[in-house]
């Protein structure tokens, strides 16, 4: 065997670490908790009988994106349970179900430029990037802004635009959207999200104070927004903008 540089073995070692930590038996054991976690949360929250999520696509996304790394490491144990969960500044991740059910009555298509309001731990666009073109996200909270980014960009959704800002202002520069998703809950639709979403275009937001909370699919048509809905919710309010009341 001919002679091997420094450099070489240092490289060589720098693998053998790797390949051993990531071949430790405790990580196994905890993705493939985490793996089980998430089928059962697909089987039993999103396509059980009363729940319904029927969209192939949203169900996959669901499966492929890894809730547990959007949550606190405190937490990650109950990631895939049937309930929201604090990630700070009097912020939640949402509920698995929620998630798929907005995402589902969105609509969402691969040409799809998609903005979101309340980027929250960045799971939902997460959930989004895996189904459309782009998703521009806004989060009020400025750390949580800066830490979805980094999550997201750790976890290659290269697709993702995160800013810190008032979402009740929308993106205008990157408008027209082919929808937008909100979640958080303004006391009425806020108007500028209207005016960015494309004619044609979807949005699912959840509107009213706490306590009266429902969510509506919005589609926009000659520059209208008819809208309906489709579930009681209960978000945490919106601040910013006209809004009296952020996000999830």
């Amino acid at each position: 065997m001919g002679k091997v540089s420094p450099g070489t073995v240092a490289v060589l070692w720098s693998s053998l670490l790797v390949s051993a930590c990531y071949f430790a038996p405790e990580f196994r054991v905890a993705e493939a908790n985490f793996t089980a976690a998430c089928q059962r949360m697909v089987r039993q929250q999103l396509t059980a009988p009363d729940r319904g999520i029927t969209n192939v696509q949203v169900l996959a996304a669901m499966y492929k994106v890894p809730r547990h790394e959007f949550v606190p490491p405190a937490l990650r144990a109950q990631a895939y349970e049937d309930h929201p969960l604090p990630i700070g500044y009097e912020q939640t991740i949402s509920q698995p179900f929620i998630v798929a059910f907005m995402t589902e009555k969105l609509e969402p298509k691969r040409t799809d430029k998609v903005l979101e309001i309340g980027t929250g731990s960045g799971y939902q666009a997460a959930v989004l990037a895996e189904l459309v073109g782009e998703v521009f996200t806004i989060e009020i909270v400025e750390p949580l802004a800066h830490r979805a980014a980094a999550d997201l960009k750790r976890l290659g959704y290269t697709n993702v635009r995160v800013r810190a800002g008032d979402g009740y202002k929308g993106w205008p520069e990157a408008a027209p959207f082919d929808a937008v998703i909100v979640t958080c809950a303004p006391e009425q639709v806020p108007q500028p999200l209207v005016d960015q979403l494309k004619d044609g275009g979807r949005m699912i937001i959840p509107v009213g104070p706490v306590g009266d909370q429902k969510l509506y699919v919005l589609r926009k048509q000659g520059g209208k927004a008819e809208q309906r809905a489709v579930l009681p919710v209960r978000f945490v309010p919106m601040t910013g903008g006209k809004s009296s009341a952020t996000k999830r």
